[in-house]
């Protein structure tokens, strides 16, 4: 997999990952079955859940894994590397197996949304590269949703490639984004290769080379009569820019009988200029008018917003967004977390730390998401051993991993697995889903979470659950390894 200069993305690893393949290769421990679990920590801006988001760019780094000559040639320059590791590189492709919680759904602080079992050297390399994409898109898709929630059924469309973190910050960016409930980007060539509706209308440089502020809109008026949406801040607002707004929508769009057209704002005072120019424009007869605000905006300002009254029909959202500005990284892990012997049995692996956030869940294992039967709501997510299985005709008592004295009883629930096979045996078996699938996917799974839970300030923590065979297999491990 080459990226537009010429870069295998394969060698974008870590470079321990190829010291630690060279070393399981002397060891002859490279065909040593491993499971790493990827999880995350701390949802982003302190809120109740995170949206998995980058594992369509996961699958097509897989299927295009491949070491070229010139790789081989820089490895073996570097002089550290067995001529048999090389040889095993040549050849390089991924056979292992992969689950992963569908993009678009949300994921809860420490639980595995992505689990990869490969061999030794295999489940190394993939590392580095799969949390790169899920970190950066998980985030961007989140923050996304915090946004557009706060709009509240308003269009938020994505303007930060400009103030992205380089070029797949704004490519990708813009997908996530998109995933995460905006309407649509600024981004072309996010359309151009993922579809992402791209959209925009001018700039103030637009208003700036014409003679008049008039004669700019006017311009535009009849180049775009059905899509005029006019810049109206560029000299000033309410003196110029509506009025001129307004006389150019007369002389150009109502002749040809045309009602929807839109102003946008990208300066000053958003709750008053809004409002009085919604009154302006009522006034003047052009009620479809919509108006469209950009500037600095994230979840709290558009709330602020819309709390003062503010007339706004949509959000044109950059940096804040695209660079997730309050909360700029997501704390994505890859942790092993069980190894196979060489008779096929499972062997749990922890880590232990003096920080309780960073000692890991052993074993291999899957997750469950519970849903109120009635309501249709998820109440719940319960993590288990990989052969143990939830019936949901049963009562299943939950109890709270961090304060386990507290408990909840679930009665009348529904227990659907909430990671499912990406690949096997090296075999992609995932049909990835139209990008339009995967936003939809991702709306109806925030609407059944609890409003609780989806709070900006001081959250509802969701229910993530250990069964009781594997919190006991982590107090054994835990005391196997304070006993040495």
């Amino acid at each position: 997999m080459k990226t537009a200069n010429g870069i295998n993305l394969t060698m974008l690893c870590d470079f321990y990952e190829l010291t630690m393949g060279n070393g399981y290769f002397v060891s002859q421990m490279q065909d040593t079955m491993c499971y790493f679990d990827v999880f995350y920590r701390t949802p982003p801006d302190s809120g109740g859940f995170a949206i998995a988001a980058g594992l369509e760019q996961v699958v097509d780094y897989i299927e295009k894994l491949h070491f070229g000559k010139e790789d081989i040639d820089y490895l073996r320059a570097r002089g550290i590397f067995d001529e048999g590791f090389l040889a095993y590189l040549e050849s390089f492709r991924f056979t292992g197996d992969i689950w992963a919680a569908p993009e678009g759904t949300p994921i809860f602080p420490g639980e595995p949304f992505m689990t990869v079992r490969a061999p030794a050297i295999q489940a190394q390399l993939l590392e580095t590269y799969l949390l790169l994409e899920l970190n950066h898109q998980s985030l961007i898709a989140t923050k996304a949703n915090r946004i557009c929630r706060a709009a509240e059924g308003r269009a938020v469309l994505e303007f930060g490639s400009r103030r992205a973190q380089g070029i797949t910050g704004a490519v990708t960016g813009a997908r996530a984004a998109y995933i995460g409930g905006c309407a649509g980007t600024a981004c072309t060539v996010s359309d151009q290769i993922y579809g992402v509706p791209a959209a925009g209308t001018m700039a103030h440089s637009w208003v700036q080379m014409f003679p008049s502020e008039y004669e700019a809109f006017e311009a535009y008026c009849r180049t775009y009569p059905e899509k005029a949406v006019l810049l109206v801040d560029t000299y000033n607002t309410l003196n110029s820019g509506i009025p001129n707004a307004i006389r150019a929508f007369d002389a150009v769009l109502r002749p040809l009988g045309i009602k929807k057209c839109g102003i946008r704002l990208d300066s000053g005072d958003m709750a008053y200029l809004t409002k009085r120019a919604r009154q302006m424009l009522d006034e003047a007869g052009w009620t479809e008018c919509t108006i469209t605000v950009s500037n600095s905006l994230d979840e709290r300002l558009i709330s602020e917003l819309l709390k003062q009254g503010a007339k706004i029909d949509t959000f044109g959202v950059g940096e804040r967004l695209i660079t997730s500005k309050s909360s700029p990284v997501f704390g994505g892990v890859y942790k092993l977390c069980a190894v196979e012997d060489s008779e096929g049995n499972i062997i749990p692996k922890i880590k232990i730390s003096e920080n309780l956030g960073k000692i890991t869940n052993p074993g291999f294992k899957k997750v469950y998401r519970l849903f109120n039967r009635q309501t249709g709501m998820a109440e719940a997510d319960y993590i288990c051993l990989a052969h143990e299985t939830v019936d949901d005709t049963k009562p299943l008592l939950l109890i709270a991993p961090e304060a386990r004295w507290k408990t909840k009883l679930m009665t009348d629930y529904v227990a659907k697995e909430l990671l499912v096979p990406i690949y096997s045996e090296g075999r992609l078996v995932y049909k990835l889903p139209e990008l339009s699938e995967i936003k939809k996917h991702c709306a109806e799974s925030v609407d059944s979470l609890w409003p609780e839970v989806k709070r900006f300030d001081y959250p509802h923590q969701y229910y993530v659950d250990l069964s009781p065979e594997l919190m006991a297999l982590k107090d054994t491990m835990l005391s196997e390894k304070r006993a040495n």
